[in-house]
């Protein structure tokens, strides 16, 4: 049986507002992101799920709060929706590393799977286990919706493997997941189907 995975990124940080990578760091919400979150709870409200899971990260819980109250809901956490760590870019711009090491950005451009930032998780294992965890989440919820709110990278890395893309063309092929924007997966046998990406809940 099919299930319907809504993925959403999680409302603007701080970090976020500046272009930073946040990564494990735990963030919080600006105003703006609050407010997007506040959107997506009207959204959910309006297009109603069976269930709601998030990331361990605050930003991720307080995105799916709103949507979570309003169809009276307990969001389930799960800690492989969590982000990469970003290693020694956690709290950096890329143009602050680049500014650095000019080099090992390019790399990184050109190839962020072959070439991740220094110290960070491997993007290989990153796909894997949210991979894992989508799969396992659709298998529990069969012919329901469901909310996942997570984080930009790793939803991107998701989206590759389910649909069969090099990992390495994340960047490319998904420039950016927006805030709190909407983005549909279609889950049957395990196997995923994108039917919209970055749907504003505005």
């Amino acid at each position: 049986m099919t299930t319907t995975l809504l993925l959403a990124r999680h409302g603007q940080t701080v970090w976020h507002a500046e272009n930073r990578y946040a990564g494990i760091s735990d963030v919080a919400l600006t105003d703006t992101g609050l407010a997007q979150a506040k959107a997506l709870g009207r959204w959910a409200e309006a297009n109603p799920v069976d269930a709601i899971w998030t990331s361990p990260l605050s930003r991720a819980i307080a995105t799916a709060a709103p949507a979570s109250q309003a169809l009276h809901l307990t969001p389930h956490t799960e800690p492989a929706l969590r982000e990469c760590d970003f290693g020694v870019m956690e709290g950096r711009t890329l143009a602050e590393f680049e500014a650095e090491h000019p080099e090992a950005a390019e790399a990184f451009r050109s190839d962020p799977v072959a070439h991740p930032f220094p110290a960070s998780e491997d993007p290989t294992e990153a796909a894997a286990r949210g991979t894992t965890a989508l799969r396992r989440i659709a298998a529990a919820h069969s012919g329901e919706r469901v909310l996942v709110v997570a984080h930009n990278t790793l939803l991107r890395l998701i989206l590759c493997r389910l649909l069969s893309i090099p990992l390495s063309e994340y960047r490319r092929v998904f420039p950016q997941l927006r805030n709190a924007a909407v983005s549909e997966i279609r889950m049957t046998r395990g196997e995923g189907a994108l039917l919209s990406l970055n749907v504003p809940c505005v």
